[in-house]
């Protein structure tokens, strides 16, 4: 426990028999339990979790092999009916790719009462992304653009999967509809910013050996891109709701209708038209209008972001 808030662990792991006894035993005192989701592993995880030397209490339950994100979820699941009171629910893996010495300083927005979900950044930390690998790199640059859109809200490594996050969101939370797989940090971020949710970044160290990635880039990017669109529209469609709408989401409405607008000449507005007959392409007034209206969508995420949290204090 750490000033008031009891603190659990979420390590989701398969085929982790090399590393997961090492991740449970560095965790700090703070930590109340850790719960190991064990994922399908064919080798001793399940074993080596258990007879790990722990300064918490350690508690192994079984998932289906249906992926990272189910099993985080079954975990912040497992904590919601081990606690009573308010908890702070921190997700490492399994892998020791997370050192644990920046836990305390990861939590502490939560505990500040300044953020609700508090993501790690490599890049802030102050050997930043050296140690990454270089497509990683480059592809965590694409995804922190892309999530960035999709949410509204800046997002520096959306893929960074150490976090913290609040019992008030794991409460709130739709559990019966949620993202499984890879991409499961993004989904996470889009949805936490449409309920109005606080997200804070803090830096964490990125650690690498010489493992090698089992994703699939190109099966990677057309899924959770896929999914980013559909929730970002979601996301959009929901604030046109009467209770939840204001002025800035529909001048990003609008904007993103012009946008649409500019690359369609049967609906393109006499603007567009003179335009084009100026020589400006349809596809740059296109990209102007839409980045119009990231902007008013970035100000109506703030604006939502202000009145829970002012509904809520």
């Amino acid at each position: 426990m750490l000033h008031g808030w009891h603190i659990g662990v979420v390590i989701p792991a398969r085929d982790e028999e090399a590393h997961i006894a090492g991740v449970i035993e560095g965790l700090p005192g703070t930590v109340d339990i850790a719960v190991v989701v064990n994922d399908g592993s064919t080798d001793a995880t399940k074993e080596r979790a258990v007879s790990a030397t722990a300064r918490c209490e350690v508690v192994v339950i079984e998932g289906d092999g249906d992926g990272v994100g189910a099993s985080i979820d079954r975990g912040h699941r497992a904590l919601l009916e081990r606690f009573n009171g308010p908890f702070i629910s921190v997700v490492m893996a399994g892998d020791g790719q997370m050192n644990p010495d920046d836990l305390e300083d990861l939590i502490q927005p939560i505990i500040d009462k300044k953020a609700d979900h508090v993501k790690g950044n490599r890049a802030m930390h102050e050997q930043g992304l050296n140690r990454m690998p270089a497509q990683r790199q480059r592809a965590s640059r694409l995804l922190s653009w892309f999530t960035t859109l999709a949410s509204g809200q800046r997002v520096g490594d959306p893929q960074c999967g150490f976090t913290a996050t609040s019992s008030k969101v794991l409460s709130e939370w739709d559990w019966e509809r949620s993202w499984s797989g890879y991409g499961y940090p993004n989904y996470w971020l889009i949805n936490l910013s449409s309920r109005g949710f606080r997200i804070a970044e803090r830096p964490v160290q990125s650690i690498y050996r010489s493992e090698v990635s089992g994703i699939r880039p190109l099966h990677f990017f057309a899924s959770v891109g896929w999914m980013m669109a559909v929730e970002h529209h979601r996301r959009n469609l929901r604030w046109l709701h009467p209770k939840r709408l204001t002025p800035h989401t529909l001048f990003a409405l609008l904007s993103y209708l012009l946008g649409w607008s500019a690359l369609i000449p049967q609906v393109s507005n006499d603007l567009e038209v003179e335009l084009m007959v100026r020589g400006v392409p349809g596809i740059a007034m296109c990209l102007l209008f839409w980045s119009i209206a990231h902007l008013f969508d970035r100000s109506a995420t703030r604006v939502h972001r202000e009145l829970r949290s002012h509904a809520t204090t």
